[in-house]
């Protein structure tokens, strides 16, 4: 797309949006563009991204879609349902997947053979990504499971969780340090003592700095390690997402007053990114993944999950990333065990970002992949889960000889593990 070209596209929103405003059949003129702008949007992103026009008639590709979402296991795996209460009254839901206990059946028999209480296990808290939900964790879930005791929880307004009832009820914008008590809200209730391994994707990162910079006796009194996988501490409002610097700086001038008034009509723009499914499946795509032979059932499931967030959590979401601002918060992981992982190819959070926690950490492990988008974890779990893993035994959470599973691959030619 050409600087020009973006300009036009962002002065188009922009008139489609103040038409809309003055009849409903202009709302429905302007949801065709209202949903690609909002497929951009799910995944962190820019409006005005060229796709190459599918060639594939459209009834065939919704036979597609049909078959990709029974094809495979990934957002299956369930643990130990539990629900937590925000301080707004937000529900906030969880899940606990607890060590097996055939794994650890000698030691506990020899603690109670001495009249000791056994120690709380180390638990390990995957905070997911705006957009998305627990089960973007899937891979590492599996390998995990029944190794360490892990919580996977819903951010509020995604996922499981209720809507934000602050936002719901009294329109306050979210803000990540309000996702970070929430965190905390969380861990009072899944995991009350014991150990913690902290980590957190994209937003999930977010929270786990700010929770640090809220909580640092937490962090200093229980957290053993951290894990920030494709995400920023700050100078978000400088990513560019892959597109030239006049489509970037149209868009930005535009964004704030179309997501408001979008987000005022959810029902209708929801009908848009219906209607314009498979534009939205290729926007995700280019912002999730880099390489070419990821799993399309993988890149399904991921386009599902986006998909399920609705238009007006989108917008009132949006604002909070570029108030984000928690390089100094990063001090609080300085003595611990880190590991800092990015995809090369992230247009979203782009690696850079990566790099500079990590340079503000500078005992950290850090990780770049390459050929690998933001949504890093499902591109290439297997790098993420064997440095995760490596983590884990270095935090103490795991024996240096557990075995982890196996966490399958996003290729395709590989069936899902």
């Amino acid at each position: 797309m050409t600087e020009s070209s973006a300009e036009a596209a962002a002065s188009a929103a922009t008139a489609a949006v103040a038409s809309a405003a003055g009849a409903s059949g202009g709302w429905r003129r302007a949801t065709g563009i209202a949903g690609v702008a909002i497929g951009v949007l799910a995944t962190g992103a820019a409006a005005g991204v060229a796709i190459e026009r599918m060639t594939v008639g459209r009834g065939m590709r919704r036979k597609a879609r049909l078959v990709l979402d029974s094809a495979g296991p990934y957002g299956t795996l369930r643990g130990t349902p539990g629900r937590a209460y925000a301080e707004d009254g937000t529900e906030l839901y969880y899940e606990v997947d607890d060590v097996d206990p055939a794994q650890e059946a000698g030691p506990a028999r020899r603690r109670r053979l001495f009249g000791r209480k056994p120690p709380a296990p180390v638990t390990v808290v995957f905070s997911h990504g705006y957009c998305l939900n627990q089960d973007s964790w899937h891979f590492q879930r599996a390998a995990l499971r029944g190794v360490v005791r892990t919580v996977h929880w819903d951010q509020r307004s995604h996922g499981r969780s209720a809507r934000g009832a602050a936002q719901l009820e009294r329109g306050e914008p979210v803000t990540i340090e309000q996702l970070a008590r929430d965190l905390k809200t969380v861990i009072d209730a899944a995991a009350p003592e014991g150990p913690l391994v902290l980590v957190g994707h994209s937003m999930g990162g977010m929270t786990v700095m700010a929770l640090a910079d809220q909580y640092p006796e937490l962090i200093r009194e229980r957290v053993v390690g951290v894990a920030l996988v494709g995400t920023s501490s700050g100078r978000l409002g400088e990513v560019n997402f892959g597109l030239p610097v006049a489509g970037v700086n149209a868009v930005r001038r535009v964004l704030p007053g179309v997501l408001k008034a979008l987000g005022q009509r959810a029902e209708l723009v929801e009908m848009g990114r219906r209607a314009t499914a498979d534009l939205f499946a290729g926007i995700i795509k280019r912002y999730s993944f880099a390489s070419r032979d990821v799993d399309p059932a993988i890149a399904r499931f991921a386009e599902r999950m986006i998909e399920s967030t609705p238009i007006d959590v989108v917008a009132e979401y949006y604002p909070a990333f570029n108030d984000h601002d928690k390089t100094e918060a990063l001090a609080h992981f300085a003595d611990l065990p880190v590991l800092v992982l990015a995809g090369v190819q992230d247009l979203v959070t782009p690696s850079e970002h990566s790099e500079a926690i990590a340079d503000a950490l500078p005992d950290a492990e850090l990780v770049l992949v390459p050929d690998a988008g933001h949504l890093v974890m499902l591109e290439h779990p297997e790098v993420v889960t064997d440095r995760l893993a490596d983590l884990l035994t270095r935090a103490g959470a795991v024996p240096a000889g557990a075995t982890v599973g196996g966490y399958g691959s996003t290729s395709s030619t590989a069936q899902p593990g």
